[in-house]
């Protein structure tokens, strides 16, 4: 840390936060780093609520982004510009860290220099009730916990990158990803493409405040995460050899043996050959076989008969990862990979770097 420049920068992009800001802001501020070591920047972008009232109580620096809502990518963005920090430290306003996760991530950028991107994962306590709310906040806690060490992606709901590999990278992709959907994992390939580490830390966590209902499940899980992903590996040529998280080879396997279990159960229906329901089965006992730490770790955390409730929706899990690949597949081979709305693809041909176009208040960075 040199005089007068923070170590961290902390940028909280929110939009209609001003539910959730009060409970993320006072995690961050009561963290154990100490406070002339970080700055906390939130960029409000273009909510009606008094988000950025809110901000000013805690905050450094309050960013607010006129106009219709742009998308974390282009809000964390507009955060960057105004940051000094020589780490950028990106917090979801969702997401309420733990009193060491900024002294945790502090250490591990002392520790290790060769790391130029690190993330931590989301803790076993989240605080929104219901089943589909408490099972996805933990299926994500088990991916993480379950996958330390180097990664091919990037998280940004509790992430933090070297200011310099930030810029390097050109930082979020703001034209392709205007609302919340694979924006930090497509950074992250970019991160791996200039040769840089990222790490996946899962003792650097913090409490996930999102309230998911069935709906926003599936929609997120095709819409926003699924389909996405899907297009970006296929443009890539990375379909079949992506290692990250919920893509590896035996969750690409288990995705298959659904889809077959499936035409079999369809098979069996149509052609009236209750026999292929037992073919059917055989595809679906090796899934919950292999899933077994999955459904002991929901065992151990909520107990048996909520473990019982996961497994058919682990199913649908399956389901809908082979649907996203497959439509992924067909939208990259009938249009190519996404491509910005028309007022931003318009803009884009004239030469500015952003749009709406704003004024960048620092020269430190390309």
């Amino acid at each position: 840390m040199t005089p007068n420049r923070p170590y961290f920068s902390v940028i909280v992009p929110a939009h209609q936060g001003q539910r959730v800001l009060p409970l993320s802001l006072a995690a961050l501020r009561a963290s154990t780093l100490r406070a002339d070591a970080w700055e906390l920047i939130v960029v409000d972008d273009a909510s009606t609520d008094d988000t950025a009232v809110v901000a000013a109580e805690h905050a450094d620096t309050v960013v607010r982004l006129p106009g219709r809502p742009h998308g974390p990518a282009y809000a964390r963005n507009r955060g960057f510009e105004v940051a000094r920090g020589e780490v950028i430290v990106f917090i979801d306003a969702d997401v309420c860290v733990h009193p060491d996760t900024l002294a945790q991530f502090a250490a591990l950028f002392s520790r290790e220099p060769d790391v130029g991107a690190a993330f931590g994962s989301y803790d076993s306590h989240p605080p929104a009730e219901g089943f589909i709310s408490q099972y996805r906040n933990l299926l994500h806690h088990y991916h993480h916990q379950a996958n330390p060490g180097d990664a091919e992606t990037f998280w940004a709901g509790c992430g933090a990158v070297r200011a310099e590999i930030f810029a390097d990278a050109k930082m979020y992709d703001e034209w392709h990803f205007p609302r919340p959907q694979i924006e930090d994992i497509e950074l992250g390939h970019r991160i791996r493409a200039l040769g840089h580490r990222i790490v996946l830390r899962p003792e650097i966590q913090c409490a996930h405040l999102k309230r998911w209902t069935f709906r926003s499940m599936i929609l997120t899980d095709l819409k926003d995460r699924g389909v996405p992903w899907a297009r970006l590996l296929v443009a890539q040529g990375a379909t079949l050899k992506s290692r990250s998280l919920n893509l590896k080879t035996i969750e690409k396997i288990s995705t298959a043996l659904i889809w077959l279990m499936l035409v079999l159960i369809a098979a069996a229906a149509l052609y009236h050959r209750p026999r292929l329901l037992f073919a059917a089965a055989a595809c679906l006992m090796p899934v919950i076989w292999w899933n077994r730490p999955l459904y002991g770790f929901f065992e151990r955390e909520r107990g048996f008969f909520f473990a019982l409730r996961v497994v058919p929706v682990h199913v649908l899990y399956y389901v809908l990862n082979g649907i996203a690949a497959g439509f992924g597949w067909f939208l990259h081979e009938l249009i190519g990979g996404p491509s910005p709305d028309p007022t931003v693809e318009a803009v884009s041909e004239i030469g500015l770097k952003t749009w709406p176009p704003v004024p960048v208040r620092r020269s430190r960075w390309p």
